[in-house]
């Protein structure tokens, strides 16, 4: 019996020392793989860093590249698009005036009551309507005739306090969210379509026409007073709101900017003449590129694998940076390696393959556990962030996900939001510096520093308006760019539906009747 017991015993010491080793082997493992995933977020953090200095550096050459586009069509990467605006609302408009919003799968009929100066806007009207597949890909005529009907309709209902003579010709402000050559401003040919339609007897039309063409046709006496897109419209709503605004900027699932150009300026029209002595230039801001932007092998994978490669090359960088379409997915990026080369999450992550599966607003709750905004306290003390572990389970069937690793999800997208929203910041202080309006003067102005003016920059979008941290961090950047001495004479105001009354605005501006 001392036998046996005595290789029990040495049997079950050895079983004891094996479990202890497998044990010891995977803890090191998980703390291997661990240290992996940090490191990983390390590095991105250091590779998306937007010092002060580095921003006022985008400052500099996006004012310098706008300058570029101004001289010359081609001359830059920023096609500094004349929009044939030399007059923004100011109050002083009065009536009825109607606006067709065409961007996507649906449009917008608005009708919008002006009351003059001291009244504002007394009243608007909003209907939507889907626009049914069959159209998408018929014929312009089809289309335009079906939207003319639908806006005769709209018309007819004036029962709720709109007065407006049955016979009077109404004026239209027509937001079409697709390549436009504008001609002028109630006119402008069609390059492409883009968001599903594909209308090829529509490419090389005047768009405002063919429109025109259907109202005429159905007996609507109503035209288009002026052809816009939605930045443009933004602009026009935020100066009839505060005549001190100069510009306006889109960031949501897309990124545009347009501002208010002296005319001498825009050196590839010499002779143009304004009543004004100022138009309104659309940047389209997108195409922006500069090698000071903090790129990162998720950037040049994310561009390597878009659509528009062939296209616009490397110099979509600056959208892809910003915009919401893009930033979700270079978090997916940023986890899908982690996920690969640490296997910090529990269950297998294949979701994470599919390109745009994660949109960055689905992340917004969760930066909201961190006020103070501060990306290295993303790993301090935190309540459960549930939320953010309910967004990985449902939207890329991640289950069990430990506290630390949501921990380290939020800190992944702290430092891409960040990145981003400070972008974007030091791009709106690259408009203020080209017209003079950040203290410095202007590029290749000839002013010269004085007191700085108040300055309004309208901002419409959802991440602006609905990503609490990317607002904060934007409007942080803003004031160290800008310093202590100009940046209190610079607001961004948040504005909504520029697209819509925005368009309405300008119809009135521009309203044959005035």
């Amino acid at each position: 019996m001392g036998r046996v017991g005595l290789g029990l015993a040495v049997g079950c010491a050895v079983v004891t020392c094996a479990i202890a080793a497998a044990l010891v082997s995977r803890s090191v493992r998980r703390r291997w793989r661990w240290g992996q995933a940090v490191a990983l977020v390390r590095e991105l953090e250091v590779a998306c860093d937007t010092p002060v200095g580095r921003l006022r550096q985008v400052v500099d050459a996006m004012a310098v590249e706008m300058h570029a586009g101004l001289a010359s069509d081609g001359g830059s990467k920023l096609k500094m698009l004349l929009t044939f605006i030399d007059n923004l609302p100011d109050g002083t408009e009065e009536g009825t005036y109607y606006a067709l919003d065409l961007g996507g799968t649906n449009f917008r009929v608005l009708r919008v009551q002006l009351g003059g100066k001291g009244s504002m806007i007394l009243s608007h009207k909003v209907e939507s309507q889907p626009i049914p597949q069959e159209l998408m890909t018929g014929t312009s005529e089809e289309l335009f005739t079906f939207i003319a009907s639908i806006l005769k309709r709209f018309v007819q209902s004036e029962n709720d306090g709109f007065q407006q003579l049955p016979d009077d010709r109404k004026d239209l402000g027509f937001t079409f969210s697709f390549p436009v050559k504008q001609l002028s401003i109630s006119s402008g040919v069609l390059i492409k379509w883009t968001k599903g339609f594909s209308i090829e007897d529509a490419v090389g039309k005047d768009i405002a026409q063919c429109l025109n063409e259907a109202m005429t046709k159905i007996g609507l006496n109503m035209r288009v007073a002026a052809l816009v897109n939605d930045t443009v419209g933004t602009l026009a709503l935020g100066h009839y709101n505060d005549e001190d605004t100069v510009a306006a900027v889109i960031i949501g699932t897309g990124t545009n900017a347009c501002y208010l150009e002296r005319t001498d300026a825009i050196i590839k029209c010499q002779g143009l003449l304004t009543n004004s002595g100022a138009m309104v230039v659309n940047m389209e801001w997108g195409n922006f590129w500069s090698s000071h932007l903090p790129r990162t092998s998720y950037d040049i994978a994310l561009d390597d694998e878009s659509p528009n490669r062939n296209e616009q090359a490397r110099i979509t960088g600056f959208e892809k940076m910003i915009s919401g379409m893009y930033l979700g997915d270079i978090v997916r990026r940023v986890l899908y390696r982690m996920a690969e080369e640490s296997d910090i999450f529990l269950d297998p992550a294949k979701n994470l393959s599919v390109p745009f599966i994660l949109r960055i607003m689905l992340l917004e709750k969760k930066c909201r556990h961190h006020p103070e905004g501060s990306s290295t306290n993303f790993l301090d003390d935190s309540p459960d962030l549930t939320e953010v572990g309910r967004v990985l389970e449902e939207h890329l069937k991640i289950s069990r996900v430990p506290l630390k690793v949501r921990r380290l999800v939020v800190r992944v997208c702290d430092i891409v939001t960040r990145r981003a929203s400070r972008l974007a910041a030091a791009g709106i202080v690259g408009m203020l510096k080209k017209t003079g309006r950040d203290g410095s003067g202007g590029v290749a102005s000839g002013r010269t520093r004085g007191k700085p003016r108040r300055t309004v920059v309208v901002v419409e979008g959802g991440l602006y308006i609905g990503y609490t941290m990317f607002k904060q961090y934007l409007n942080e950047a803003i004031g160290e760019i800008l310093g202590d001495e100009v940046a209190p004479y610079v607001l961004l105001k948040v504005s909504e539906d520029g697209s819509g009354i925005g368009a309405a605005l300008l119809a009135a501006v521009y309203s044959s009747n005035r």
